[in-house]
C-alpha cells in the first residue's frame, strides 16, 4: 500500500511473524548445533554481521564478470563457488559449459523440504563516463530520502539481493543453527547475454535429480518500491536476442569492404538494405509487430489477470511511473490501465542498437560494407523462443531479404507460476507478516531463463523474493540500499531478515 501505516516500522525492528514450519532434524556439518532451527537466535545475528555483509558485497562488485566482453572469467565462477562454500554449502562446484561456467551447490540440513535458489554472477556492461562514481569502486553514497547505498555495476542486479540471501545463511552459521530447509543452488554467468548455455548446467543428470526434490525455486531480489510496496510476479516474459546483419558479401551487391561514400551513386548500400528490412518488422505506427504469425499463439490475459492489473494500478502512481521512465506518453497515447495490460500481454520486437560504419567524432565519408541491428523479441505464454525465431527468418525471406543473416545469441520461453503454489504462499505470508500487503502481478515484462525450471520435467514454481530496495539495473549509477533512513524501505539487514523468515515459511 502506498502510505499505509503498516509500512511505518523501524528498519532495525523487522516484525518477526511469518509462520515457521516443523523444525529440521540434526545437522551434522561442523559449526552447527545438533538441535533444530532457532529463528530468534538466527535473527539476532543479523545486525552483528551487517558490516561484514556490506563489505562482502563491495568486494564482489569490484570483481565483474561480463559475458559480452569475455571479462572476469574464470575468476567469476570460482569466486561464486567460494561464496557458496563460505555460506555453508557442503558441496559447491564450478560447472563447465560450451560458454561460461556455472556453479552448482547443495546444502543438506536434513530437513523435510528442499528449496532451489537461482543466482547469476554476471553483470551488464558499463561506460564509466556515465557514472557519478567508478562503477567498480562500490562506493557508499548518501541517497536523499533513502539512506546509505552501495553504487556499482551489479549492485541491485543482482549481487546486492544475492548477498542478502548469503547473509541469511551466514546468520544461521553464526547462530550455530541448522536451516529449516535444504538448499540447491544453481548459478550462471551468462544471464545478461540471454543464457545461451544454461541448459547444459541444469540438464546435467545429477543436477536434474537434485532439482526434482525441490518444492520451488526462488530468485533473490530487492522487491520494495520507493513507497515500500512489494510486487509478487507470477511469471515472466520470454525473450529472443539476436543480430540481423546486412553485408555486401552475403548480399552479393554492395562492397565487401568500406569504400568512399562518393561511390554510393554507383554502388548499393548494405546499410540501407538493413534499414529497409527492419522497416518490414513493424507496422506503419513503428511499433506493432508485422511479422506474419507473430503473437498468433499468444495467450490473452484471463479475466482474473485483468482484474489483478486493475486492482494493482490503483496502488501505483502513473505520474511517478512515467517520471521514473522519463516518458511523457504511453504508446498510442493509451491510458494507465490499457498501457499496463499491453505491458503484460503484448509480445514485442525491439531494436536494442544499430551499428554501421563510422560512429566516432566528426564525419568519415565511407559507404559501409556491413550493418548490424541488435534485436530482442519479448514473448508471452504459449509462444516459444524457437518458434518465434523461425517466424522471423521466414518473414525476411518472404519480404525479399534472404541474405540478411539472423544470428541468435540467446533466449528462452516465458514462465508461469500458480498463485496457489507453496512458494507464492510463503512469499505472501512473509510480506504480510512484515506489515506489507503485496501487489500480485501476472508476469514480469522482463525475462530470465526460468522456463527450464517451470516447464516439464521439473515443473517447479518460481518467483522473486526479498525485501530491500535498489535501482538502476543496466543503467548508470546502479545502487542497492544498505542503511535505510526511510521507515517504509528496508536496508541490508531487513533484506537479510526477510530471507531468514522466508526459509522458515517454506518449511
Amino acid at each position: 500500500m502506498n502510505s499505509d501505516s503498516r509500512h511505518t516500522m523501524d528498519r532495525r525492528e523487522f516484525i518477526h511473524g511469518a509462520a515457521a514450519g516443523a523444525a529440521a532434524l540434526a545437522f551434522t556439518r561442523s559449526g552447527f548445533a545438533a538441535e533444530g532451527p532457532d529463528k530468534q537466535a538466527v535473527l539476532a545475528q543479523v545486525p552483528k554481521l551487517h558490516n561484514e555483509c556490506v563489505e562482502r558485497l563491495q568486494e564482489w562488485i569490484k570483481l565483474p564478470s561480463i559475458a559480452a566482453e569475455n571479462r572476469g572469467y574464470p575468476e567469476g565462477p570460482n569466486y561464486m563457488a567460494n561464496l557458496a562454500r563460505e555460506a555453508g554449502f557442503q558441496h559447491a562446484e564450478v560447472v563447465p559449459t560450451s560458454g561460461k561456467s556455472g556453479v552448482f551447490a547443495t546444502l543438506n540440513a536434513n530437513a523435510k523440504k528442499t528449496l532451489a535458489v537461482y543466482f547469476m554472477y554476471d553483470v551488464k556492461q558499463f561506460n564509466p563516463a556515465e557514472w557519478s562514481s567508478p562503477p567498480l569502486a562500490a562506493a557508499i553514497v548518501e541517497k536523499p530520502g533513502l539512506g546509505r547505498a552501495v553504487v556499482g555495476r551489479g549492485a541491485v542486479n543482482s549481487k546486492g539481493p544475492e548477498s542478502a540471501f548469503l547473509g541469511a545463511l551466514r546468520a544461521f552459521r553464526a547462530a550455530k543453527s541448522p536451516l529449516p530447509v535444504n538448499l540447491v543452488l544453481i548459478c550462471e554467468g551468462e544471464e545478461e547475454i540471454a543464457s545461451p548455455h544454461f541448459p547444459q548446467i541444469v540438464q546435467r543428470a545429477d543436477i536434474q535429480a537434485a532439482l526434482k526434490k525441490c518444492d520451488g525455486i526462488v530468485i533473490p531480489s530487492a522487491a520494495q518500491a520507493l513507497d515500500g510496496t512489494v510486487e509478487v510476479t507470477l511469471g515472466s516474459k520470454g525473450v529472443v536476442e539476436l543480430e540481423l546483419v546486412s553485408s555486401g558479401e552475403h548480399w552479393g551487391r554492395g562492397p565487401k569492404h568500406d569504400i568512399h561514400s562518393s561511390l554510393e551513386a554507383a554502388v548499393d548500400s548494405p546499410t540501407w538494405r538493413l534499414v529497409k528490412a527492419l522497416n518490414t518488422l513493424v507496422g506503419p505506427d513503428g511499433h506493432t509487430p508485422a511479422v506474419e504469425g507473430f503473437g498468433a499463439k499468444a495467450l490473452p490475459l484471463t479475466p482474473a489477470q485483468k482484474q489483478m492489473i486493475a486492482v494493482a494500478i490503483k496502488r501505483r502512481s502513473e505520474a511517478e511511473t512515467m517520471q521514473q521512465l522519463s516518458i511523457g506518453h504511453w504508446v498510442h497515447d493509451a491510458g494507465w490501465l490499457e498501457s499496463q495490460e499491453l505491458l503484460e500481454s503484448k509480445p514485442t520486437i525491439n531494436i536494442e542498437g544499430l551499428v554501421a560504419g563510422y560512429t566516432g567524432p566528426g564525419g568519415k565519408t565511407i559507404l559501409p560494407y556491413r550493418a548490424v541491428a541488435k534485436i530482442d523479441m519479448r514473448i508471452v505464454p504459449n509462444m516459444t523462443a524457437a518458434g518465434t525465431l523461425a517466424l522471423l527468418k521466414q518473414h525476411l525471406i518472404k519480404q525479399g531479404f534472404p541474405d540478411i543473416e539472423v544470428n541468435m545469441s540467446g533466449g528462452y520461453n516465458p514462465t508461469t507460476t500458480s498463485p496457489d503454489s507453496d512458494l507464492v504462499k510463503a512469499q505472501l505470508a512473509v510480506y504480510r507478516a512484515s506489515g506489507i500487503e503485496p501487489i500480485l502481478w501476472p508476469r514480469s515484462p522482463g525475462s530470465w531463463p526460468g522456463y527450464i525450471f517451470t516447464e516439464p520435467p521439473l515443473s517447479l514454481a518460481a518467483g522473486q523474493f526479498g525485501l530491500g530496495h535498489g535501482n538502476g539495473a543496466h543503467a548508470p549509477n546502479e545502487y542497492y540500499l544498505i542503511d535505510s533512513t526511510n521507515p517504509k524501505i528496508q536496508g541490508m539487514d531487513g533484506a537479510v531478515r526477510s530471507h531468514i523468515e522466508f526459509l522458515f515459511a517454506m518449511a
